[in-house]
C-alpha cells in the first residue's frame, strides 16, 4: 500500500517513536523498490529529512535508528533533498551514528553494526553529492575517525560491511578534498596505515624483508583466488593509496619513506600475482594495482624483481620475472581492445617503460617478447598482429599522450639508439619522437645501457641494402619519372616545384622547417628558404656553364 508523504510527516510530527517507526518502514520499503521521486514533493522531502534528523538526536531503539538512517540514505540519492543533511550539525549526528565521532556526543559501548553500516552509507551518498558536506566532514575531522578504526583492521569486532564502507567513505573524502588527502598522507602516515590494512586483508606473512607470501599457503603451490569480500576491500584500499601517493613520484623521498614505499611495493607485487573469483574482477584488481605502482618512486620498483626464484617461476639472468610477465600480459590485453587507450593502456605501458629503463633484466626480457630479431622486412612495421606492429601503429595515434608513450617504450627497448629504433619502426613512424628529443641527426640519447650487440637475422642482413628507412620495409623498385628527360627539362620541373613551395610558404599554407644545431626541428624564415633554393640552383647553373666551356 502506497503511503502519502504528508501522512508520514504527520506521523513523525506527533513525536511518537512507534508511529514514526511504522511510517518510515513503509516508506523505506516502497522506495527500495522504486528509485524515482515524485516531482513537486521537494519541500515535503526536505521536511521529512529535518524530522528524521531530529529523531536521530533522541535516545532511540536501534530499530528506529535504523529506519531513520535508511530514510536518510534514500532521500540523499536526490540532490534536491540534500539541504537538511549537509549542515555541520547533521553531519555530526551521522558521524556519531557511524561510530566515527571524535569525543562529541554519546557513542554506545556496544555498537550496533547495522546502524553503523547504514550511517556510513548515508555519509557516502551525502559526501559524494555535496561540497558543503565535504567541507563539514573535513572540519569535523571525519578522516581521523576513519583512520582510528582502520588501525583496528586485525580486530574481529568489525564485519565486512563496516570495513568496506569505511574504506569507500575514506576514498570519497580523499578524492574530493585535497587537504584531507594531504592530512591522511602526512599527519596520519596514510601509506603505512593503508599498507597494514592491505596486509591484514590479504592475510600475508613475510619470509624475508621484501618477500611476501599468503599465510597458510605453501610457497611452491598456486595461490588460491581471493574471496569476493576480500577483493572488494583490497580494491578500495588501492584506490585510497592512489589518492594519497598521487604526487610522490614527482618529489624526492627520504630513506624512511623509501622503505615504506618498498614495503608497499612488495605487497603490490603480491596483488599482481593474485587472482579473484572471475576474470573480470581479477583484471579490475590488477588495474588498480598497476595504477598505484605507477605512483611509486622509481627506485622502489626494484621490489618487483626481488623475490627469490622458486619452482615454476620465470627466471632470466637469475632474476624472478613473474611480475614482469603478468604486467606484459595485462598490457597486451589492453592493447588488443583499442578502447580508451589513454585510461586503460598507458598506466601499464608507462610502468613497463620505467622498469625497462632502470632494470637491464626487465629490458632484455621485454625486448625478446616485443622486439624479437627482425625477420619480416616485406611489410611495413605497423602492419601485422605482433605486439611490435600494434605498438608501432600507436606511434601515429591521434592522442598525443598515447603515441608518445608507445614510442618511448619502444625507444627504451632499443636502448635509446636512433639507428636501432628506426630499424624496428621506420623513420616515418620514429620522426615524432626523434624531433622531440633533438635526435633528427641520429645518434643516441644519454642513458645507462649495456653495450650488448644487436644481432641481425640472416633475412634482415640479406634485405638490408634494399630496405627503405622511411617505411621500414623492402620497397619494389619504382620507375624513375625523370627517365628520358633532358637536363633542361629536369631543371624546369625542379624550379616549378621550388616555385610552388615558395608560394605555399609565402601564403603561409606550409611552414618550411630545418634541423637546428640542437638536432630539433625549427622554423625556416621565408628569406632563408628563398636564398637556399636560389643558391642550390645557382650552383647547378654555374656547374653546367663550366662544363660547356671545357
Amino acid at each position: 500500500m502506497k503511503m502519502d508523504l504528508n501522512a508520514i510527516i504527520e506521523k513523525m510530527e506527533t513525536g511518537d517513536q512507534d508511529a514514526a517507526l511504522t511510517a518510515l518502514q513503509m516508506y523505506n520499503k516502497e522506495k527500495s523498490q522504486c528509485f524515482s521521486f515524485t516531482p513537486g514533493e521537494e519541500d515535503d522531502r526536505e521536511r521529512l529529512g529535518e524530522l528524521v534528523l531530529g529523531f536521530l538526536e533522541r535516545d532511540l531503539q536501534p530499530s528506529c535508528q535504523l529506519a531513520c538512517l535508511e530514510t536518510i540514505r534514500i532521500l540523499s540519492r536526490d540532490k534536491k533533498s540534500l539541504a537538511p543533511f549537509v549542515t555541520r550539525q547533521a553531519m555530526q549526528v551521522l558521524i556519531r551514528h557511524a561510530g566515527l565521532g571524535q569525543g562529541e556526543g554519546v557513542t554506545p559501548e556496544i555498537p550496533d553494526l547495522e546502524v553503523i553500516v547504514e550511517a556510513l552509507k548515508c555519509l557516502c551518498n551525502i559526501v559524494f553529492n555535496s561540497e558543503a558536506a565535504q567541507e563539514a566532514g573535513a572540519e569535523l575531522q571525519l578522516i581521523m575517525g576513519l583512520a582510528k578504526r582502520l588501525k583496528q583492521c586485525r580486530e574481529p569486532q568489525w564485519n565486512h560491511d563496516v570495513r568496506f564502507f569505511d574504506l569507500r567513505l575514506m576514498f570519497l573524502i580523499t578524492a574530493l578534498r585535497v587537504d584531507v588527502r594531504a592530512q591522511l598522507a602526512r599527519e596520519l602516515r596514510g601509506v603505512g596505515l593503508l599498507s597494514e590494512a592491505l596486509d591484514a586483508t590479504l592475510n600475508l606473512c613475510w619470509p624475508d624483508m621484501y618477500e611476501v607470501a599468503r599465510a597458510g599457503v605453501d610457497g611452491s603451490s598456486e595461490l588460491p583466488p581471493l574471496g569476493r569480500q576480500e577483493t572488494e576491500r583490497v580494491m578500495e584500499i588501492l584506490k585510497i593509496l592512489f589518492n594519497v601517493t598521487f604526487d610522490c613520484n614527482r618529489r624526492d623521498v627520504d630513506e624512511e619513506e623509501a622503505a615504506t614505499y618498498r614495503h608497499l611495493g612488495a605487497i603490490l607485487r603480491h596483488c599482481l600475482m593474485s587472482t579473484s573469483e572471475g576474470e573480470e574482477r581479477t583484471e579490475e584488481m590488477h588495474s588498480h594495482t598497476v595504477n598505484l605502482l605507477g605512483n611509486l618512486p622509481l627506485p622502489c620498483l626494484d621490489v618487483l624483481l626481488m623475490p627469490k626464484v622458486q619452482q615454476g617461476s620465470i627466471e632470466y639472468m637469475g632474476v624472478n620475472m613473474d611480475a614482469v610477465k603478468v604486467l606484459l600480459q595485462f598490457m597486451e590485453k589492453r592493447l588488443d581492445r583499442e578502447n580508451k587507450l589513454k585510461e586503460t593502456l598507458l598506466p601499464s605501458l608507462n610502468l613497463l617503460t620505467e622498469s625497462a629503463r632502470i632494470h637491464r633484466e626487465t629490458r632484455k626480457v621485454l625486448r625478446m617478447k616485443v622486439l624479437p630479431p627482425l625477420r619480416d622486412v616485406k611489410n611495413r612495421p605497423e602492419v601485422g598482429n605482433a605486439m611490435r606492429n600494434k605498438l608501432v601503429r600507436l606511434m601515429t595515434h591521434i592522442d598525443t599522450d598515447v603515441k608518445h608513450c608507445a614510442a618511448e617504450f619502444l625507444f627504451v627497448l632499443c636502448k635509446e639508439s636512433v639507428s636501432r629504433f628506426i630499424k624496428y619502426t621506420g623513420y616515418g613512424n620514429a620522426a615524432g619522437l626523434l624531433a622531440a628529443r633533438g635526435l633528427m641527426r641520429g645518434g643516441r640519447d644519454p642513458g645507462h645501457y649495456s653495450e650488448d650487440e644487436d644481432s641481425d637475422t640472416e633475412e634482415y642482413r640479406e634485405a638490408k641494402p634494399n630496405i627503405n628507412p622511411v617505411t621500414g620495409r623492402v620497397e619494389e623498385e619504382q620507375p624513375n619519372p625523370m627517365d628520358g628527360m633532358t637536363e633542361e627539362q629536369k631543371e624546369y620541373e625542379a624550379m616549378k616545384l621550388v616555385d610552388m613551395f615558395d608560394k605555399l610558404s609565402r601564403e603561409q599554407v606550409i611552414q618550411p622547417m630545418k634541423i637546428g644545431a640542437d638536432g630539433k626541428m625549427t622554423s625556416m624564415e621565408p628569406q632563408e628558404f628563398h636564398y637556399l633554393t636560389q643558391q642550390q640552383f645557382g650552383e647547378s647553373n654555374n656547374s653546367d656553364s663550366d662544363s660547356d666551356t671545357n
